[in-house]
This record gives structure tokens, sequence and C-alpha cells, in this order.
């Protein structure tokens, strides 16, 4: 076991943003970092609803609920196209907590509200999640960095595209 397994949600997140290896590595092997892990999205998802007031932002209620659900759903995608698809090596707990603290960065959009700041923090921290989620999945998956992103992007298609078509579903049926 790391020397550091035990260490706070806090000290976690903060070698997660600063995309440190062996913090994953960590979170990854912890099974008692579920926990942590469900608070770092939870925390995510209040400062970006807060960030997002004044912009035709989700109510803090809603937007934890969908945080929640698309950090299960993803972290599920993800783990079947890593395992199945690119043979990985997880368990889905392992590609949860890893995921689950990959968003840590998402914490700056707290500051989104901001004129001019917080659209440029909104997009760094997009950029920012991107490389700190590659580095998840493949210290999750034991993959490389090119199917690390494979997996992310067709995670993320597979997610996303059922719900833009229900979407548009239901704005023609609401004409």
């Amino acid at each position: 076991m790391s020397t550091m397994a035990g260490r706070s949600m806090t000290e976690r997140m903060r070698g997660a943003a600063l995309l440190d290896v062996p913090t994953y590595e960590e979170v990854e092997h912890d099974t008692t970092a579920t926990g942590q892990a469900a608070g770092v999205v939870g925390l995510v998802a209040v400062a970006s609803a807060i960030g997002a007031i004044g912009h035709g932002g989700l109510a803090i209620g809603f937007g934890l609920v969908w945080a929640f659900v698309g950090w299960l759903v993803w972290s599920g995608l993800c783990y079947f196209i890593g395992t199945r698809l690119f043979e990985g090596q997880a368990t889905w707990g392992e590609v949860l907590r890893t995921v689950g603290f990959a968003q840590a960065p998402g914490v700056l959009n707290v500051v989104g509200f901001i004129p001019l700041l917080g659209g440029l923090v909104r997009l760094a921290v997009f950029f920012w999640l991107l490389a700190a989620v590659v580095i998840a999945l493949r210290q999750a998956l034991d993959i490389s960095t090119g199917k690390a992103v494979a997996t992310g992007v067709i995670g993320w298609l597979v997610m996303v595209i059922p719900m833009m078509l229900l979407g548009a579903m239901g704005a023609f049926l609401a004409h």
C-alpha cells in the first residue's frame, strides 16, 4: 500500500488536479475512497452551479442529481469500453473513483459568474478536466494514453448522442 494512503479528500483533490499519477493510483486502489470521490463530484457540481448564476445555469439540486448520474453512467460506460474493447484491467469501482477525483479542477468553475474571467476559467477547466480524465482512465484501466482517450471519447459519445436526440425530439414535439 502506498505511503499516501489515508490522505484527506482535499489532499487527494490537489494531487488529482495537479495530474499527479501516484494520486490516481492511490484512489484507484483505496476501496474506501469511493465516498471521497462522490464528495468531489458533489463539490464540483455545487461550485459549477454557483458559477453559472446569472448565466441560466442549472439549479443546484438538479445539477447535483445530474452530476452524480452522469458520473455513474459515464464511468460505467468507460469501464465497459476500456475492459472489453481495449482489454483494460480494472473494476468499475476503480474507474469510478479515479474519474470522480479527475473532476477536482472543476471547483474553479465557482468563479464562472465573473464577466470575462469566468468564461476564461471555465474554458481552461474544460481542457484541464480532459487531461485529468485521460490520466484517470489510463491509470485505472492500465491502458495506453491513446486507448484512454478513445475510451473517454467513445463513452462520451455513447452517453451524449442519445441525450441530444431525445432533446431534439422533445423540442420537435413541443412545437
